[in-house]
């Protein structure tokens, strides 16, 4: 890790998502992806009823994630940072890692969609392997939350969903992460 990047990381503090946040959270969530419901695997999400953290920067909201977990499974349902660069982002999945080791799971995992290769690159670099393609799912998805454009980042058709997993006793190997995700 450079020193800048410790800076970097430095600046960045997690805490809770809080009854203080929700509003902020909802504006950011509509802005992004058209609402707080969140689609995976056929399962809509209200994001504004599930756990999550907040990402500070400078003492300002610069990130935050949700998640859910069920049995030894934790799912990352959102994530969102503001501040591209600045371990925003790891630091947010660090602390949902944190909490669903916590919890007692043992498989992070989340659903991202075929167009959005941003974060097939951030999650794959945190350590994230992609463990299925999920055809045509978002077709379904679609008739749950009929917002979901049919067309995405860099003018591709939105069609897939991709899953990415983590076991969490990988955690805590710093060779598994790289210190610029």
């Amino acid at each position: 890790m450079t020193s800048l990047d410790h800076e970097r990381k430095s600046r960045v503090a997690v805490r809770p998502l809080g009854a203080d946040d929700v509003a902020w959270a909802r504006e950011l969530s509509t802005e992004r992806w058209g609402g707080v419901v969140s689609v995976s695997r056929g399962v809509a999400h209200d994001t504004t009823a599930l756990p999550g953290f907040v990402a500070l920067l400078d003492g300002e909201r610069a990130g935050v994630a949700t998640y859910r977990i069920a049995g030894r499974e934790c799912e990352l349902v959102t994530l969102d940072s503001l501040r591209e660069g600045a371990g925003v982002g790891t630091a947010l999945v660090d602390a949902v890692a944190g909490a669903a080791r916590a919890g007692g799971a043992a498989r992070l995992w989340l659903i991202t969609t075929n167009d959005n290769l941003h974060a097939l690159r951030f999650y794959q670099r945190y350590g994230f392997d992609l463990v299925a393609v999920h055809r045509d799912a978002v077709a379904r998805s679609r008739e749950l939350k009929p917002s979901i454009p049919e067309i995405g980042l860099d003018g591709i058709p939105i069609r897939h969903e991709l899953e990415l997993d983590l076991p969490l006793d990988l955690l805590g190997l710093s060779s598994t992460r790289s210190p610029e995700c």
